[in-house]
């Protein structure tokens, strides 16, 4: 079934789960995610960046719509740091159900007036949008970038935002990264500003930079109330691990051979950040509750 982000995640925030958004740039991907939420009965949220979107192409996405659709498991297809218009009415065009648009390297005031400019487009057709406040962290290892010093969300400004763009949901900045952190750098999220944001603020938070934080971390962002967590590079890793084993001791050439095994590992990673969420089993919730497909209004 596929759905908005604003169906997604009012029940997360109601029943206090969050749902992972998972980075998918092909097939592979895309079937390690599916079917992890299949087998887990858990919701999930398919993220595609631009450059995952300029790589895989748009006709990709008819097929991927058509699974999603087909699916007993709540599903939603989300644009990641949308930076334009543009790249937002690509998206839009191609089946996605919810959007982000990323202004937050841009002054305050611009920030606003962008994202505004964008949830007018967008809720005029029911595809739900996520604005940014604050700056992610790049550990350099990541394709979706980021600072080298992070500018944590302030409370005031996230209602303020909230208030003038009409936005559904906000990814806030706590100290994560995007990326594989350097062996010698411990991730530290500051709960206190968490905190603070959840007391001003009542839409869904999200959590840019998911992989390669302390669990503890994560499941305690969870519990103060964070509602979507991303995540990429964790279980891209263990698939290209596991592929690189396989590569450095065989002669193997066929895709139907060497994946498999990739497959299953990148699955139990989606599995475990699914059960640090909390999300397992909860796409009964959707559909007990008869939750409506979400229906392209340009299509």
């Amino acid at each position: 079934m596929l759905i908005n982000m604003n169906q997604m995640l009012e029940l997360a925030k109601k029943n206090k789960f969050a749902v992972g958004a998972f980075n998918v740039a092909d097939s592979n991907f895309l079937r390690v995610v599916i079917e992890a939420a299949e087998e887990n009965d858990a919701p999930a949220i398919i993220a595609v960046h631009p450059t995952e979107l300029e790589f895989t192409k748009d006709e990709f996405f008819q097929y991927t719509v058509s699974r999603l659709k087909n699916s007993s498991v709540p599903f939603v297809l989300h644009m990641d740091h949308g930076d334009s218009l543009a790249s937002i009415m690509r998206a839009i065009h191609s089946g996605f159900s919810s959007v982000m648009i990323d202004g937050s390297l841009l002054p305050f005031e611009e920030n606003i007036q962008m994202t505004k400019e964008v949830v007018q487009v967008c809720h005029k057709i029911g595809v739900s949008v996520e604005g940014e406040l604050g700056t992610i962290g790049n550990t350099g290892t990541s394709i979706e970038g980021g600072v080298s010093k992070v500018i944590y969300t302030q409370p005031e400004d996230a209602e303020k935002f909230i208030e003038e763009t009409g936005i559904d949901t906000l990814a806030v900045a706590i100290g994560t990264a995007h990326g594989i952190y350097p062996k010698d750098v411990k991730p530290e999220l500051k709960m206190d500003v968490l905190k603070a944001i959840k007391e001003t603020v009542d839409i869904p938070l999200v959590l840019h930079g998911g992989s390669a934080n302390p669990d503890e971390e994560i499941a305690r962002a969870v519990e103060i109330g964070i509602q979507k967590v991303n995540i990429s590079s964790d279980y891209k890793y263990a698939f290209y691990k596991k592929c690189r084993e396989i590569l450095s001791t065989t002669e193997l050439w066929d895709p139907n051979a060497i994946y498999p095994e990739c497959i299953l590992e990148a699955k139990k990673v989606v599995k475990q950040k699914m059960t640090l969420f909390n999300s397992i089993n909860k796409a009964e919730l959707y559909r007990n509750l008869n939750v409506r497909p979400w229906r392209n209004e340009l299509n």
